[in-house]
């Protein structure tokens, strides 16, 4: 039988990039990193018994569907804090599952930002949720506190999400790129199965929930009426649309194959409804870092933007850069 002995795990893979770029590094962010995967191996596991308790109902936890599954948003957060806690290089930590930042003891020299279980109303329907999350380094004389996360997205050292589907799969990006790792359940271990991942410069797929269209401004309404038309350059074919529903599903899907992804405020949720920190922020991140684009609503790059509160909202469009730069011709 064939059998590939010398596969790249992400501890090798983290170990290998910090010898690579950065060999004078404290090797901080490459134990930061190393803790988290352990967070999305213990989250993979939950999630997976979660679904199981939730369809048959072991331990009578099945009563409403409702409590089992905020049950599960609490026991990804738990995880999450409890593995930066544990890894004594986080000082910062935004989740969006508490109101506050919470600061750690200890001399961490890093800040943290997750959405810890993005999509969990869909669990039950057996639709893909994920675990996003961004980086920062706290700043020199910064004992930890707010002003460490409210920065650019450009200042990220790291970010990406793991998506909880048939498989775990992960994105990460430390500015060098992009590269996906499959989480082998046998082997308990993340292995790099998409090295330099780049995105497609066109694809005509478009995702964006169209159920909002009533309260769009007129500019976004335009574009999208446009797309469903045929299309000269391909061969009269008009776009098609996907939409899943799960941000990180749905990131997945465009990141892989191309497109474009979009979720625009209107005049129903006025500031969009993606939370900068920690939904924007990483996926833009990782988008640019594939070859890709993302920009807010008038165009303007996602990660320039500067929150003002650790929970902020934003428009966003990211995806292929052709197909952004088609969206921007329309913004008036």
């Amino acid at each position: 039988m064939n059998v590939e002995t010398d596969i790249v795990t992400l501890t090798r893979f983290i170990l290998e990039e910090q010898q690579k770029f950065a060999p004078t590094a404290t090797g901080e962010l490459s134990l930061l990193l190393n803790s988290l995967q352990f967070a999305f191996k213990f989250i993979a596991h939950n999630i997976r018994r979660a679904e199981l308790v939730n369809l048959i109902g072991i331990s009578g936890s099945a009563n409403s569907t409702g409590d089992v599954q905020k049950k599960l948003d609490v026991i990804g957060d738990e995880i999450f804090i409890n593995a930066m806690k544990s890894s004594n290089n986080v000082k910062v930590l935004v989740s969006e599952e508490q109101e506050d930042l919470i600061v750690f003891e200890g001399g961490g020299r890093y800040a943290v930002c997750t959405d810890p279980i993005d999509g969990s109303s869909n669990i039950d329907a057996g639709v893909s949720v994920g675990t996003i999350f961004g980086i920062y380094r706290l700043k020199e004389d910064s004992k930890g506190s707010i002003n460490d996360v409210l920065r650019k997205g450009t200042e990220m050292v790291a970010a990406g999400y793991t998506m909880y589907g048939a498989s775990a799969h992960l994105m990460l990006t430390t500015g060098y790129g992009v590269n996906g790792f499959t989480l082998d359940t046998q082997l308990g271990e993340f292995i790099l199965t998409q090295p330099n991942l780049t995105i497609p410069d066109r694809r005509a797929i478009y995702s964006v929930n169209e159920g909002n269209s009533y309260y769009w401004p007129e500019y976004v309404k335009r574009y999208v009426e446009d797309l469903k038309k045929p299309q000269d350059d391909l061969n009269g074919k008009p776009y098609s649309a996907r939409y899943i529903g799960s941000m990180v599903a749905d990131i997945h899907r465009t990141l892989l194959y191309g497109g474009i992804f979009s979720y625009p405020a209107d005049t129903k949720s006025k500031n969009g409804k993606l939370r900068i920190l920690y939904e924007c922020f990483p996926m833009a991140m990782l988008m640019e870092q594939a070859g890709g684009k993302a920009v807010n609503d008038k165009g303007e790059r996602i990660l320039d933007i500067l929150p003002k509160g650790i929970h902020d909202k934003s428009g966003i469009w990211l995806g292929s850069k052709g197909e952004i730069e088609k969206f921007a011709s329309y913004i008036e």
